[in-house]
C-alpha cells in the first residue's frame, strides 16, 4: 500500500550540525532578552538613581508606601519628609518611587 525507499544519512547520528541545530535557538535567545529585558530595567534603573540623587529641600516626593510630602532635609541616605503639617518622617532615599520638582505646574480642579 505505502511503501517509500529508505534513505541512509550521511554521517554519525547527532553529529556537528545535530548540535549547532540544537543549540541555535538558545544562541538567539540571549540577545533577545538582553534587548528586550535587560537593557530597558538599566535603563529606568539609571532614571530613579538620577532622580534620588537630585532630590532637593522642598520638593515634593512619593514613596513606595504611596506617602506624598515635602522634603525638608537631605542627607547621604535619607530624607526628612513633611507628610503633615508637624509630621515628619525620616525615609531611605531608594523608597522614593517619585520626585516632583517644587516648580511644577499644579494641575486643575476640573
Amino acid at each position: 500500500m505505502f511503501s517509500f525507499p529508505a534513505y541512509a544519512q550521511s554521517g554519525a547520528p547527532g553529529g556537528a550540525g545535530g548540535f549547532l541545530n540544537a543549540i541555535m535557538p538558545l544562541l538567539l535567545i540571549i540577545p533577545i532578552f538582553y534587548f528586550l529585558l535587560i537593557r530597558p530595567q538599566q535603563k529606568r534603573m539609571k532614571v530613579h538613581r538620577e532622580m534620588i540623587s537630585a532630590v532637593q529641600k522642598n520638593d515634593t516626593v512619593v514613596t513606595s508606601g504611596g506617602l506624598i510630602g515635602r522634603v525638608k532635609r537631605v542627607t547621604e541616605q535619607e530624607v526628612d519628609v513633611e507628610i503633615a503639617p508637624n509630621t515628619v518622617v525620616t525615609v531611605v532615599k531608594g523608597t522614593l518611587s517619585e520626585v516632583r520638582p517644587r516648580n511644577a505646574a499644579k494641575p486643575a480642579n476640573d
